[in-house]
């Protein structure tokens, strides 16, 4: 379970091909100085599990599931990651509850300046955005947002500027692709309603 809160930027090392997925390597000092093998960690919005700590180097398998349903695939060494360990009991809860389960992903439509923050819209596949309600939880890219506007195809969500300077969202352009995470409390509210009532169905 994470928060969405993003305590690191870490730096891809590499990121090699496997029959069965990718090897990950990112140098993230604050995470490796907390992270053992078999723990969790959240890459770019992503749960990992740390397969081997060395220094301040953590070593990921993303499987073809992961690969598929996430932008693992398309990361590069040198490429910024937005890390977040894993929560303890006790940790400050500022986000949202985030299982790192990415939903599905997205394409930035549009980036505008909005006083020192950013706007951003994120087209969104219908099976994540009928979770988005205005003043809702979102995860961008691991990032714990506040849903701004819902449109047809698209929601937007409003960055400031500690956001901005502290996480890979700062890199979002026109056409990039991030991993989109709903919030949680949503898909069970839908679930508990009765069929006839669910929103689509």
């Amino acid at each position: 379970m994470f928060t969405g809160i993003v305590r690191e930027l870490g730096i891809v090392v590499s990121a090699g091909e496997k029959r069965d997925g990718r090897v990950i390597v990112v140098a993230a000092p604050l995470a490796a100085s907390t992270t053992g093998v078999g723990d969790s960690v959240s890459i770019n919005g992503c749960c990992l599990t740390a397969e081997s700590v060395d220094g301040d180097r953590i070593s990921f398998h993303a499987v073809q599931e992961t690969l598929m349903r996430t932008t693992l695939g398309r990361l590069r060494a040198d490429d910024r990651v937005n890390v977040e360990s894993a929560v303890l009991a006790g940790d400050p809860l500022g986000g949202h509850y985030v299982q790192g389960h990415v939903d599905g992903v997205g394409r930035v439509q549009s980036v505008a300046a909005e006083g020192d923050g950013l706007r951003v819209f994120v087209e969104s596949p219908d099976d994540v955005l009928r979770y988005c309600v205005e003043k809702g939880s979102v995860t961008v890219d691991g990032v714990s947002l506040t849903v701004a506007e819902v449109a047809d195809t698209a929601f937007a969500v409003a960055l400031v500027p500690h956001t901005v300077e502290a996480t890979t969202l700062s890199e979002l352009v026109p056409g990039r692709e991030v991993n989109i995470e709903a919030d949680v409390l949503a898909k069970y509210v839908e679930r508990l309603l009765p069929r006839g009532q669910r929103r689509g169905l």
